[in-house]
């Protein structure tokens, strides 16, 4: 239930009006970021930079904004990418060892190394070396950057989800953005 009312996009500014009305599913967490009048923009476009313009691998892009919706337990969240994820080909196995974290076996020695790096970054804000390093042996500076930003970018929109209540959706709400994000995504097998 949520914990304040969902804006009614109606009453809200002509600005935040063309927006909402140039997205592709009338999300529940975008009814309720329109109470955020001047950031919606931002945040809609932050989000879009990180999901269809960033150089980090979108399985693993998922699989360190699933983990951060296990670490900040957020349903919303987590039931949201887990849904993208499947349309990424990410097998069940591993949507499930998510819970579990970056020791269980279901990961590969990469998603392992992005699951740790996330976890760290996620609880204490500043990685250890290892992973660090690690990261930096086998990632571009870009997708290093990338990779931080999508952890807190995700932490920040597991508090907006968590704490105002912002509720899943009915079945088939979500159809359309999931196919988008299928076909601009560059899914590696998992």
């Amino acid at each position: 239930m949520p914990r304040i009312p969902y804006a009614d996009i109606a009453k809200a500014s002509p600005e935040v009006q063309k927006l909402y009305g140039r997205l592709n599913s009338p999300l529940n967490i975008y009814r309720m970021l329109a109470h955020a009048d001047t950031a919606m923009y931002g945040y809609l476009k932050m989000g879009n930079a990180l999901l269809f313009k960033a150089a980090l691998d979108p399985v693993l892009r998922e699989l360190a904004i699933l983990r951060v919706g296990h670490l900040c337990q957020a349903p919303y969240e987590v039931h949201q990418h887990e849904n993208i994820s499947r349309q990424l080909g990410m097998a069940e196995v591993k949507l499930q060892a998510l819970q579990e974290g970056p020791g269980a076996p279901a990961f590969d020695e990469l998603e392992r190394l992005v699951l740790t790096f996330t976890d760290e970054v996620g609880r204490e804000v500043r990685a250890s070396a290892q992973p660090r390093a690690a990261l930096q042996a086998r990632f571009s500076t870009r997708q290093i950057a990338e990779l931080v930003l999508t952890v807190g970018f995700y932490q920040m929109t597991c508090a907006f989800l968590e704490n105002m209540g912002v509720e899943l959706e009915p079945p088939g709400t979500l159809d359309r953005p999931m196919d988008v994000l299928a076909e601009t995504a560059k899914a590696r097998p998992s």
